[in-house]
């Protein structure tokens, strides 16, 4: 195994002097204000909008742009003009409000009527912008639901919502989160519960959000996971373990290699940066994710 200064090495070769600078002492908080950088075009950078919510979402946008990143996600309707007008576009469309979330998804056969009125909404919202992806959820354990008995119910709900989903070309896409630290109860928490879902509604419409942080925690083996699933993830976040902070070498996941992974396996979405900057310069944090990222 390398050794902490080793694998500091390695990343300064990888990212170039810039983005080593950035391991270090961080950059300037001007430093969107720079030329565009100049991005290997191997990975399609987002960056999650929720990690960034003191900034203004416009000049979210702007600092996006100039770092070569396409996409700002997980924003509702009413922010798609912001983005848009900056050339971004969203890769992943929101989905939560004060009545369905996280904990109140698909595994619960009450919820359904009243997601299958909301998803159409935003199914209907999604494809009029002309975008792709809207994320949804699970829904959490509760003592008289199992596991078994949850699938069975998501598969039921969705299956009356993905024909429409497949009539506007919009995929609903389940995210892979951690029942251990952040989201405790969460059902979607492993990847074969997931693609065993996918399996069961057999349509490309279909997919999981793998966030490679959750999933660090959860289950490790992150390389092998991607190389063997791949075909069910439609979208990827990143995230520090165990801090969920800057993506760098104070963290234990070596990024280069699972964004040459992912590369390797065809992928042509989005990877979407979701650590919380823990540094004071926010940008300087995220522009040092692109460039580690950047394979």
């Amino acid at each position: 195994m390398q050794n902490k200064s080793n694998r500091r090495e390695i990343m300064k070769k990888l990212i170039g002097t810039a983005a080593a600078i950035t391991l270090t002492d961080g950059l300037s908080a001007h430093a969107f204000d720079e030329a565009p950088l100049a991005l290997k075009g191997n990975i399609n950078h987002s960056v999650c909008r929720w990690c960034y919510d003191t900034i203004p979402l416009e000049d979210l946008a702007k600092a996006a742009k100039e770092m070569g990143i396409q996409s700002v996600e997980l924003l509702n309707v009413n922010e798609f003009d912001i983005v848009k007008k900056h050339g971004l576009t969203c890769a992943m469309v929101s989905s939560i409000n004060k009545d369905w979330g996280i904990e109140k998804g698909w595994n619960k056969k009450e919820h359904h009527k009243g997601h299958i009125e909301w998803y159409k909404y935003l199914i209907d919202e999604t494809s009029k912008a002309g975008l792709k992806n809207l994320i949804c959820f699970s829904g959490n354990r509760e003592e008289d639901l199992s596991d078994e008995e949850g699938l069975e119910n998501c598969a039921e709900g969705l299956s009356q919502i993905i024909p429409y989903a497949e009539k506007k070309k919009v995929t609903l896409v389940m995210e892979l989160l951690n029942s251990k630290i952040d989201h405790h109860n969460y059902m979607c928490d492993m990847t074969d519960w997931g693609t065993e879902l996918c399996r069961m509604l057999d349509s490309e419409n279909l997919k999981l959000l793998f966030d490679i942080y959750h999933m660090q925690i959860m289950e490790g083996d992150i390389i092998r996971t991607i190389k063997d699933n791949h075909n069910y993830f439609a979208h990827y976040h990143t995230g520090g373990v165990p801090d969920r902070a800057e993506i760098d070498d104070t963290q234990e996941l070596f990024y280069p290699a699972i964004m040459k992974t992912i590369a390797a396996t065809g992928y042509k979405g989005f990877v979407g940066q979701e650590f919380i900057p823990k540094k004071a310069d926010k940008l300087a944090s995220l522009k040092q994710g692109v460039l580690i990222c950047d394979v």
